[in-house]
């Protein structure tokens, strides 16, 4: 059971009110999170907010801004509060995906990988996982092509190294964005917040708080130059 604590906060009225607003017109659970998906891909822009992973679906939706974690926390959210069958999958993914985005010289003081959520949805009785709402679909064209330019199968936030990448509403028919760099299985769990408390989840050391918001927004600002909105 979700709790007060939770991170996907689907009782909050912010919450609640664009769940509503967003599935109005959608009868069934397909239709409710593509127009969930839609959304969140690209109304909640790609970057990174002043906080690290504890970061209320109600929050992000205030930011205006995620990553794959604050992402998978909005949509697990929005999906509850639509009637949608919804659970957070975890594990880490190699860090040399935000390649680009970073700046290298921090690449020395980070781990070789972190923790990365994504979502899987029920239809039909099966669940099905999808990633490629993290992205949004500015920033996603013009990371492909700095990739592309750059060489290689994984950076600025998209890996091709399982396969295509896409951006668009798909269980990975036509291709996923970042799991092609997950290196371990953490399993599904019903809030973000729960991953969070148990061991296998890998907090930021002291240091690395304090330099969080400095990284963030050197991040955000590539990011915002990729996208060509800087």
């Amino acid at each position: 059971m979700i709790t007060s604590e939770a991170l996907s906060d689907s009782a909050h009225p912010a919450v609640r009110r664009r769940a509503e607003e967003l599935t109005a017109a959608e009868q069934t659970a397909l239709g409710k999170a593509r127009a969930i998906f839609a959304y969140v891909r690209d109304g909640i822009r790609f970057g990174f907010p002043p906080e690290w992973d504890r970061v209320k679906a109600s929050e992000t939706l205030e930011h205006g801004r995620g990553y794959c974690n604050t992402k998978a926390t909005v949509f697990h959210a929005l999906c509850r509060a639509a009637g949608v069958s919804s659970r957070v999958h975890t594990g880490l993914i190699d860090l040399r995906i935000m390649k680009g985005i970073f700046p290298s010289v921090f690449f020395p003081f980070l781990p070789p990988a972190g923790g990365h959520s994504w979502m899987e949805i029920e239809i039909d009785g099966e669940w099905r996982p999808i990633d490629s709402y993290i992205n949004d679909r500015p920033f996603y064209e013009g990371a492909v092509e700095r990739l592309r330019t750059a060489g290689g199968a994984t950076g600025f936030s998209v890996s091709r190294a399982g396969g295509p990448s896409s951006c668009e509403f798909n269980f990975g028919e036509i291709g996923f964005v970042h799991m092609g760099a997950v290196v371990e299985d953490h399993g599904v769990w019903e809030d973000f917040a729960q991953y969070m408390a148990c061991p296998r989840y890998i907090s930021l050391r002291s240091w690395q708080r304090w330099a969080y918001p400095l990284l963030a927004r050197m991040g955000n600002r590539n990011v915002d130059a990729i996208r060509g909105t800087r």
